[in-house]
Formats: C-alpha cells, sequence, structure tokens
C-alpha cells in the first residue's frame, strides 16, 4: 500500500493507499460516490504549480478526490481532501468547450492553488459534477470532527471519584446503601442508552455504519497480516481469528461498487473488489471455493446492492487483465472454483497419495469427506481433487451401494505376466499387508 505522504505544491496532494488490486482503502465513514476514466489533474497556473497526473481512475468519495493511474507510468496513487476545496468553478458551455475535452475548475488550499480536472475518456460528466457539488456541500468530514471532538472531551473530563465526595462535591454513598444506588445508575444508564439507540432509524443505522467501517479496518489488518503461524501461535488465537474472519464477513462491504457509481468502469472495479474480498473467503476454505459459495458470501456482504451471476462471472474473468493474486479455474468436471495462484495442485496430490496409502486407507479407501478433513477444504473441492488424481492415475474409483470411493491405484505396480506373484515390497506390499491384516 502506499504511504500518505504530501507530493505536489504545498501539500495540495497525498499519496493514496490501495489495495493489492488497485481499490482505495477507504476511510472511516467514508463511501464511493462517482468514478470516471481517463482523467488529468492539471494546474491552471502559470507556471504550472504542481506535476500534471495523467490518464487515472478518478474515484470522488464523501470526503476525497482520489485519482490512481491507470498504467504501470511510475505514477502514484494520489488525492485532494474535498475538505481543502474552497471553491467549485461554474462550468460555462460555449462554442470552444464543444471542440475539447470537458473540464472542472476549481481552488484548493493551501495556497489558493487552481486544479483543472480535464474528462478524456467517456462517462457522464454532468452527473459527476452534480454529485461533486453535493459532496462538497455536504461536508461529511465535519461530522466526524464533531464526534471526535466530543470523544475527547468526553474521555478528558471523566476522573475517577476517589475519597468520601465525588467529582460534583456530593458526598458519596458507601455500604449497601452505595451499591443500591450504583446498580440503580446503572440500569437508568442502560436504559438511556437503548432510548437513544432506538430512538430514530436514522440514529440506528449510524451505529450500524461505524461498525462497518471498524469491520473494514479490521479486514484491512488481517489481510496486511502474515498468513504463516509461528511455532507460539496456539489453537485458541488461531479459533479467534477464525472467529474474527467469520464476524466481519457477516457484516459486509462499507462500499459496495454500484453501477450508478462506477458507471462504464463496474465490471472492472466490481472485478478489482471481488479479489480483494475473496481473500479471507479463500482462506478460510483452504485456498479454493465454488463459484456458487462466492457467489453467496460476496451478495450478503454487499447487502441491498445485490449483482447477478453474470456480473460475478465477468467480474472474474477480469482478474486476467489485473495482477491480483487470485484466479478462476475450470475443472474437467464442469465445477468453476475460485483459487489463491499460490495454490499447487502437487502438494495437494502430495496429501492425497499420503491419505490413501495409510494402512487403513488402502484397506477401506477414502470419500470426499476424508480428503476433505486431510488437506482441510469443501468436500466438493476435495471431490474434484479426487477425480483429479484418478484422471493422472493416481487413483482408482470404486461404486458401490455405500457411495464413491477412491482407493490408491495399484496396477501400475502388477506384473501382467506374474499376476498370480504376491509381491512383499512397494505400495502392492503395504497392501498386502493390510488385506491381511483383515484376514486375521
Amino acid at each position: 500500500m502506499a504511504s500518505g505522504s504530501s507530493i505536489g505544491v504545498g501539500g495540495l496532494f497525498t499519496n493514496a493507499e490501495v489495495t493489492t488490486s488497485g481499490r482505495p482503502v477507504l476511510r472511516r465513514n467514508e463511501v464511493e460516490c462517482f468514478l470516471l476514466s481517463s482523467v488529468d489533474f492539471d494546474s491552471d497556473d502559470d507556471p504550472p504549480r504542481f506535476t500534471a497526473l495523467k490518464s487515472g481512475n478518478l474515484i470522488l468519495t464523501t470526503h476525497r478526490l482520489i485519482w490512481i493511474p491507470s498504467q504501470s507510468n511510475g505514477a502514484v496513487p494520489s488525492s485532494i481532501p474535498l475538505a481543502a476545496v474552497t471553491h467549485i468553478f461554474s462550468h460555462k458551455k460555449s462554442i470552444k468547450s464543444m471542440f475539447h475535452s470537458p473540464r472542472i475548475r476549481f481552488q484548493a488550499d493551501p495556497g489558493s492553488v487552481v486544479v483543472t480536472i480535464v474528462f478524456r475518456g467517456k462517462g457522464d460528466f454532468d452527473g459527476f459534477l452534480t454529485k461533486f457539488w453535493e459532496c462538497w456541500r455536504g461536508r461529511a468530514w465535519d461530522e466526524e470532527d464533531k464526534s471526535e471532538a466530543e470523544t475527547s472531551r468526553s474521555g478528558g473530563s471523566a476522573t475517577v471519584a476517589q475519597g468520601l465526595y465525588g467529582n460534583d462535591g456530593t458526598v458519596r454513598m458507601v455500604g449497601l446503601a452505595g451499591i443500591l444506588r450504583k446498580e440503580q445508575e446503572q440500569w437508568e444508564s442502560t436504559d438511556k442508552s437503548l432510548q437513544d439507540a432506538f430512538q430514530d432509524l436514522n440514529a440506528l443505522m449510524s451505529k450500524a455504519k461505524e461498525m462497518v467501517s471498524l469491520a473494514e479496518k479490521m479486514r484491512q489488518k488481517l489481510l496486511s497480516a502474515p498468513s504463516s503461524q509461528n511455532s507460539s501461535t496456539d489453537d485458541e488465537e488461531m479459533g479467534s481469528k477464525e472467529e474474527m474472519q467469520q464476524w466481519m464477513l457477516s457484516v459486509g462491504i462499507i462500499s459496495p461498487v454500484t453501477k450508478e457509481s462506477a458507471g462504464a468502469l463496474y465490471h472492472q472495479e466490481l472485478s478489482r473488489q471481488l479479489a480483494d474480498f475473496v481473500r479471507i473467503p479463500l482462506e478460510q476454505a483452504g485456498g479454493m471455493i465454488s463459484l456458487t459459495d462466492m457467489y453467496y458470501h460476496f451478495n450478503r456482504a454487499r447487502g441491498t446492492e445485490l449483482i447477478s451471476p453474470d456480473d460475478l462471472w465477468q467480474a472474474c474473468t477480469l482478474w486476467e487483465k489485473f495482477d491480483v493474486p487470485v484466479m478462476l479455474r475450470k475443472f474437467d468436471s464442469g465445477v468453476m472454483v475460485i483459487q489463491n495462484k499460490s495454490h499447487s495442485d502437487e502438494e495437494v496430490m502430495s496429501r492425497i497419495r499420503m491419505l490413501v496409502t495409510k494402512t487403513e486407507t488402502l484397506r477401506a479407501g477414502v470419500t470426499a469427506s476424508d480428503a476433505a478433513l486431510t488437506v482441510k477444504i469443501a468436500p466438493a473441492m476435495a471431490k474434484e481433487h479426487l477425480l483429479t488424481a484418478e484422471t493422472k492415475g493416481l487413483l482408482c474409483r470404486d461404486m458401490s451401494p455405500d457411495g464413491l470411493r477412491f482407493y490408491f491405484n495399484l496396477f501400475p505396480e502388477m506384473d501382467l505376466t506374474n499376476l498370480h506373484i504376491v509381491k512383499d515390497f512397494g505400495t502392492y506390499g503395504e497392501w498386502v499387508k493390510a488385506t491381511s491384516i483383515l484376514s486375521v
């Protein structure tokens, strides 16, 4: 992720943090509002007061203008806080403007710099301008400043009363009467909190929005943490991490990509957001998850902004164009899955081979559920790996009333000229011993 250092004139631009797929990392209560491609940032002053930013995606949020380069041209993702904007110039249509790319000019501090946004791509320019005015006038960042100020005031004034007298100079109640009084105050405080929380729907939704924002921050921390665990990590810590991941999946995405906000870049941005989102479900599923299961998880996280199966398919197919750590895969059976690029079929085959060559499994075979417990993936995915192992000649199948079972393939070790000679070496010899134990 990019750092937050200042660039340009007097700290006008700051480096914007982005995910591994190139999506912006949003701040607390920040929501995406509009997105356009092929956008330049130019200085309207002579001489120019900052280095121009050329050919990038412009994302308008409730708090910032975020510019992300569309190509690896050495430029870094940058942003301008809307709080720094002091004036937006009116857009005047003229004969000259008909032959030029649409432009928006605004003035920003520090230094009263005049910035020109040049739109060279296709998109709803008028819609962006309207949304720009709305976000700037909405001043969502002021609400955060008020909230932080109130929190600091309440935190600073909260001192613990000591001795016989309280903070207000009154005599503190002690003994049984003090305990009863304290319990009564707790009940009154709880009752007041419930009344405040359910006073109206807007207050409840604002609380939920804060929780989603918190979940997004914690999700980013988990994603940035190393996946490997050291030897000192115990099962309790692993369990807590898994519970936290499950909780965050149930909370949802703070700012889902929509057709209204992304426009022509909808599938491209949806693909990037899906690549970021899929990492936690993949980690829980052992590095591979079916496309159907991901459709459920992703739509659940998006809440009311549901996507169609076709949208999900197009988003996954676009991963080939981006440098993301996940990929779409199709098994020979036709099952579509999403998996990490680091996922190794050779490692899975090695673990399956170790499973089917044990004494018990040489005799009784394995099912998809058995393989799922060993490889630590879903039974449906384990079955696909078993079928792949059968295709490669590692396993043989047995269909019976009890269901489908797989056995280690002993046919390559058999001598076709001496089929009746019993071998006492190799996997064949181990199988003979396993079956002999059963007969005894």
